[in-house]
């Protein structure tokens, strides 16, 4: 969804627009301050406007979450098809998990959030994540095809890790290399023999 059109139907008035906008720059700021679970009625003050009209344009916190995610999904989208033609498909298909991890960490509660959101095929969230299982699904495929990662391993799987070992870091800020370590713990398992 854009700032120009609500939930795909008819461009937004000037004044839907802009309350759109600062709701989103305000959770935006909100979540990565005070995490995803940050208070929308708080957000709503802050943005100058009424709980009512965060409903209206976000009928729930999945859907705000998933609006302020967007655009770092589609740095990911970016980086995912920048990575599709790298000399070493594994190293790709890392490279892109590992800026997975560090997008989920810019905001505490998102791996959460993700986590269970992709039980609820439904949320808005989840639909956000349709096409980061397909853009690394395709960086998946390469490494199996070139024999660095075993046949086995599916991308929601993998994703699922990802999001687990994001949660592992943020909930262990004492150690900045926990991530990095899990991640490459994990890729041994994955590993072709």
């Amino acid at each position: 969804m854009t700032s120009e059109t609500h939930a795909g139907a008819r461009p937004m008035r000037a004044d839907a627009r802009r309350n759109y906008e600062r709701l989103l720059a305000t959770a935006r700021t909100a979540f990565a301050e005070h995490g995803t679970g940050a208070s929308l009625e708080d957000v709503a003050r802050v943005a100058g406007v009424g709980i009512g009209t965060l409903y209206r344009h976000f009928p729930n916190r999945y859907a705000l979450i998933s609006a302020v995610f967007e655009e770092a999904v589609t740095e990911l989208l970016d980086r995912s098809r920048a990575l599709l033609d790298a000399p070493q498909p594994c190293s790709a298909l890392v490279a892109w998990l590992r800026d997975i991890i560090t997008h989920a960490s810019e905001y505490r509660g998102l791996s959460r959030a993700l986590m269970s959101a992709s039980q609820d095929a439904g949320s808005a969230l989840a639909r956000c994540s349709a096409p980061m299982r397909a853009a690394g699904q395709a960086l998946l495929s390469r490494a199996q095809e070139s024999g660095a990662v075993r046949r086995d391993v599916s991308i929601t799987d993998l994703l699922q890790l990802t999001n687990a070992i994001a949660l592992a870091a943020e909930e262990t800020p004492s150690d900045p290399e926990l991530a990095d370590r899990l991640l490459h713990l994990t890729l041994r398992g994955l590993t072709a023999p």
